[in-house]
């Protein structure tokens, strides 16, 4: 069994997978006569082709302690996917390279810990295990675009777990 310690969530950490969304004031702007703030990012969203639609879902994702076992990665040929933490406290990213045969390379799988109000925007056709609070259940703003077929949401089921564990403390 594989086990994998999970690191802060980052833009330079997680930039070869995607880009962390994050809203802070220094992107931001006053919008709509004044009562609000816009935050800006500079993440694009990316498809494969013009053929789908866009979808704007919330995951209500189960929550569960660290270490937590993960038996699945998926991966979007057609869309980038994007997810925002809207009242998750921690949530787990776990994103795999591919491999020679195509599959999650579990030998070189990353994991992050994020915090509410951060998302990331995995890149087109990355492996990733299913987004997944850490602690009590949470909410996710969750965008990307769907075709229809089945190359809208690819699956891999692993034969052993692969096992996330506590975070690592920071470095004094």
């Amino acid at each position: 069994m594989l086990t994998l310690l999970p690191k802060r969530l980052t833009p330079s950490a997680f930039r070869p997978f995607g880009e962390v969304l994050s809203f802070d004031s220094d992107r931001s702007r006053l919008v709509n006569d004044g009562r609000a703030l816009r935050f800006d990012t500079d993440t694009r969203f990316e498809r494969a082709s013009p053929e789908g639609d866009p979808v704007l879902a919330v995951y209500r994702a189960k929550g569960g302690p660290l270490p937590m076992p993960l038996v699945t990665f998926e991966r979007h040929p057609l869309s980038s996917q994007t997810f925002v933490s809207l009242s998750a406290e921690c949530f787990l990213i776990v994103v795999a390279p591919q491999d020679q045969a195509g599959l999650p390379d579990l030998e070189r799988a990353e994991a992050f810990v994020g915090c509410r109000g951060e998302g990331v925007n995995y890149a087109r056709n990355l492996w990733h295990a299913p987004i997944a609070a850490i602690g009590p259940d949470g909410d996710f703003l969750m965008f990307m675009w769907e075709s229809g077929s089945s190359e809208d949401c690819i699956l891999h089921h692993l034969q052993e777990p692969l096992v996330v564990g506590p975070p690592q403390p920071p470095a004094e």
